[in-house]
Formats: structure tokens, C-alpha cells, sequence
């Protein structure tokens, strides 16, 4: 296939919405674990239930069903708000249409999630503020059956296949996308500003890894951020640049367009049916003339050889921690669902900060608190996602620095006149004691208190 074409259908995708004359509007999406209470598996009966409670109190129109006809998602048409679950019946999301500001997303996650709490108490359930469900060891972690999470399942799965074939140490849990939870946030962004966004978020990851982790395993308790493991060491992870943070500083619009011609595509659709195979980058990809793939004929897999199309590239999906979407706009992807109560935090922290771009850029391109050993960004976000802070880091200079950031990000909220600076409150006690959601759990746990207690506690509005 042409190189002119494929950089044209990459441009017109990602690049040209950017271009797009608009104020800047924000989405916010929130995950969050369904737990049993009473420590057996979550019962979908029950979760079809409150569903169906859902969709007549609220009025939302059932958009998405699994092979059996259960609703998987439902959207109001008028907002734009989505009830969906993630991966599995036990990670509900609710995403908001664009908003002007965080307090009208914020009365309308309240009102949601008061609805599907209440519902929940009937039977010992409960929504709770987690980036990875407490008693995933307890769930059966299966797959919603439709075609997009049974073909993403079945790929996870692949791994044994590649086992000692690549540079990835594969983890043992393939079924970690239902289990996992983040709160994710996409704000428009403008060609002129695109690459400066990109680059000084990324600079900011190693800080927020310090604010936000609260994704924790059992099996591995020194990592307070285990959702960025599972996804990197995982076949999402099988082209590195597909996932995480950028391996180097983009210089411009090619730049980039360069970079997105090297992640991976791992599926297409032929037929309604999704067809997955081994992740080949975009630039080889269309070089092929065929390959060979596996799809689902409702009983088994089946091996389909398959011509790549251009039209494929709207099945490029990658989980960058800064990801730019075909809707003009960055999806910071690397935070953790946070405790219920603090649930805006994280657009908070991310709006603020987009305001005040240039600032931002300055400061972290000066800063010696962190940047003066010589590490990368990278580098930087693995080291400060575990529990040992480390040693070359001085905590008073960084906290400092977290509260620094945390000024600019407030004054960034206050020029846009909401009062939406309020939301930022709980991230000021964080940076003064380095103190993160896990971080706390995991303390506490080791003086005795219990997973309950934490389930409980950050469940609260």
C-alpha cells in the first residue's frame, strides 16, 4: 500500500480533529469494581437486575447486549451519559457527554452511583473506589460475551504463544481487564498545543504515580500501581509502544504520526466477526498482501486468512498514559479509579494543569528534583509506583514540588471561573505527606486493619 496513504489516513484520523476551532470541553470516565460483600463471586442475575432498575428510572436507551441479550450498555441521548461495563459484569463504568465543568459531572456521578449503591444493598453489594477489585481473586473474571471482549479475552490469552519470544516477562493473568479500573479523563486539545501536551504530561507521570496509585495485588503488595504492570507485561504490552508512556520526546506533528505508524494493530473486523492475530506494526501491516488471524464461529476459533484494508486502522487501538483519540482529544489513561469521595481529583488535576501548559512545561523542564539522576520518564513512573520511595528522591523537595504543581493546576481552574479549584483539596493532603490511596490501604493493612474497612472507606461519597 502507498506510504502517502496510509500517512494521510493516519493524519485524517488522529491529527485533522485537532484542527477544529472549539472551547475546550471535557469527558470523564470512571471505573469502578462491583464487590460481594459476602465474599463469594459476583452473581450477574443481580447485576442484569439493577440494570434494568437503572434503565427505568433514568430513561438511558439499551445500546450494547452480550450474545444473550443482556444489556451491557446504556446511554441518554440528550446527555450523552453511559452506564456500561468494562471487560466483565464486575467493573461498572459511567462516562458523561461533554461538560462545560466538573460540577455538573459531578451531580450526575453522585445521582448514578446513590441509584446503583442503594439497589446494591439489597444484597451485600457495593460499588467501591479501587483500581483493581479486592476480591478479583474471589470473581470468576469472565469475559462479557460479545464480540469485542471475547476476541480481547481470547487475545490476552495468546501469551503462552510468545512465551520466551520476546523481551516481555508475561505475568500469569491474562484476564486482568476484568478486574482492573481506572479513571480516565479526555480533554480537547488544539494542533498548535498537541505535541507540548503530549510531551510535558509525560514528564508529569512520575508525580502522579506518587498522588493517584491505588491499584494493588496481593501477590505483589510493593506496587502501589499494579494496573500499569498488568497492562505493559501483558499482550497489549507485545509492541512496548502500544502501551505506557512514549520511549522519546516528540518534536512535531510527523514526529508523531512517525511514532503512530510503529504501534501495533491486533485486530480487525471481516464479516461482524473480529478476527485477532500476533500485533504487527501499522507501518508493516499494510505492507502485507495477507495474513493469517483466528475468529469466534460461536463454537470455536477458527484460523481466516485476511487482506489488510486501510479501513483497519479504526481498529488500531492503543493504551498510551497520554493517547490521542480520533475525537481531537488526549485521554490520560494512567490513573487509578480513585476513593468515591475523590472521584473528580483526577479531572481536576489534568484540566487545571492543560490550562497553564507553558508553565508546566517550564517547570518540569527545570526540575532537578527528580530529573538529575540521568532517568527517563519511564524510568521515573516505574520507580515511583512502588512503595519504596527511592533514595536518591528527597521527600521534603518532593513534596514541594507536588504542592507546586498542585498551585498551578489551581490557579489554571480558577481562570476558568467554575470554582472548580475545591476538587483539587484532597491531592494538597496527599503531596504534603506522599501519601496515595494504596499507600494508605497498605499501611493500614499492616497495622492490623482489614480489606473491608478500605472497601467500606472508599466506597463513601
Amino acid at each position: 500500500m502507498n506510504q502517502e496513504v496510509i500517512d494521510k489516513a493516519i493524519y485524517d484520523k488522529y491529527i485533522e480533529p485537532t484542527k477544529e476551532k472549539r472551547s475546550r470541553c471535557i469527558g470523564v470516565e470512571i471505573e469502578m469494581p462491583v464487590v460481594n460483600l459476602n465474599k463469594e463471586p459476583v452473581n450477574e442475575e443481580i447485576i442484569f437486575e439493577m440494570s434494568g432498575a437503572f434503565l427505568k428510572r433514568f430513561g438511558f436507551e439499551a445500546v450494547g447486549f452480550d450474545v444473550h441479550g443482556n444489556v451491557n450498555s446504556m446511554l441518554d441521548k440528550v446527555t450523552g451519559d453511559d452506564l456500561s461495563f468494562d471487560c466483565s459484569y464486575s467493573n461498572l463504568e459511567l462516562s458523561f457527554g461533554k461538560a462545560d465543568n466538573l460540577f455538573e459531572i459531578k451531580k450526575s456521578f453522585e445521582t448514578y452511583y446513590m441509584f446503583i449503591n442503594d439497589f446494591f444493598s439489597k444484597y451485600n453489594y457495593t460499588l467501591t473506589g479501587m483500581g483493581i477489585n479486592p476480591y478479583y481473586n474471589i470473581n470468576h473474571n469472565k469475559p462479557i460475551e460479545n464480540e469485542r471482549y471475547r476476541m480481547l479475552y481470547h487475545h490476552l490469552h495468546t501469551y503462552k504463544k510468545h512465551n520466551g519470544k520476546t523481551d516481555i516477562v508475561f505475568h500469569n493473568r491474562p484476564d486482568f481487564g476484568t478486574f482492573t479500573s481506572a479513571s480516565q479523563v479526555q480533554i480537547d486539545v488544539h494542533y498548535d498545543d498537541l505535541i507540548d501536551v503530549i510531551n510535558t504530561f509525560e514528564r508529569l507521570e512520575p508525580y502522579k504515580a506518587l498522588i493517584f496509585s491505588n491499584s494493588v495485588l496481593s501477590e505483589q503488595p510493593d506496587l502501589l500501581c499494579a494496573r500499569n504492570m498488568l497492562w505493559e507485561c501483558s499482550m497489549q504490552g507485545y509492541n512496548p509502544r502500544n502501551i505506557g508512556m512514549f520511549d522519546y520526546s516528540l518534536e512535531s506533528v510527523n514526529d508523531l504520526i512517525e511514532y503512530i505508524k510503529s504501534t501495533s494493530i491486533y485486530c480487525a473486523m471481516r464479516g461482524g466477526k473480529y478476527v485477532n492475530f500476533t500485533p504487527v506494526p501499522i507501518n508493516e501491516y499494510f505492507k502485507l498482501d495477507s495474513l493469517m488471524g483466528e475468529y469466534f464461529d460461536g463454537e470455536k476459533y477458527q484460523d481466516i486468512e485476511i487482506t489488510p484494508d486501510i479501513s483497519d486502522l479504526k481498529y488500531l487501538r492503543t493504551f498510551k498514559f497520554e493517547d490521542l483519540t480520533f475525537r481531537g482529544t488526549i485521554e490520560f489513561r494512567s490513573s487509578c479509579c480513585q476513593p468515591v469521595c475523590d472521584s473528580m481529583t483526577v479531572a481536576a488535576f489534568h484540566i487545571g494543569l492543560i490550562e497553564n501548559i507553558p508553565r508546566l512545561k517550564s517547570i518540569l523542564e527545570k526540575d532537578r528534583v527528580i530529573y538529575s539522576q540521568g532517568n527517563s520518564p519511564a524510568e521515573l513512573q516505574r520507580a515511583f509506583s512502588y512503595r519504596d520511595i527511592p533514595s536518591f528522591a528527597d521527600k521534603k523537595r518532593l513534596s514541594k514540588m507536588l504542592v507546586s504543581i498542585l498551585d498551578l493546576a489551581s490557579i489554571g481552574l480558577k481562570s476558568r471561573g467554575y470554582g472548580e479549584e475545591i476538587f483539587l483539596n484532597p491531592l494538597y493532603e496527599r503531596a504534603r505527606t506522599l501519601t496515595s490511596p494504596a499507600r494508605k490501604m497498605l499501611d493500614g493493612l499492616d497495622r492490623g486493619e482489614t480489606i473491608e474497612r478500605y472497601i467500606n472507606e472508599y466506597a463513601q461519597l
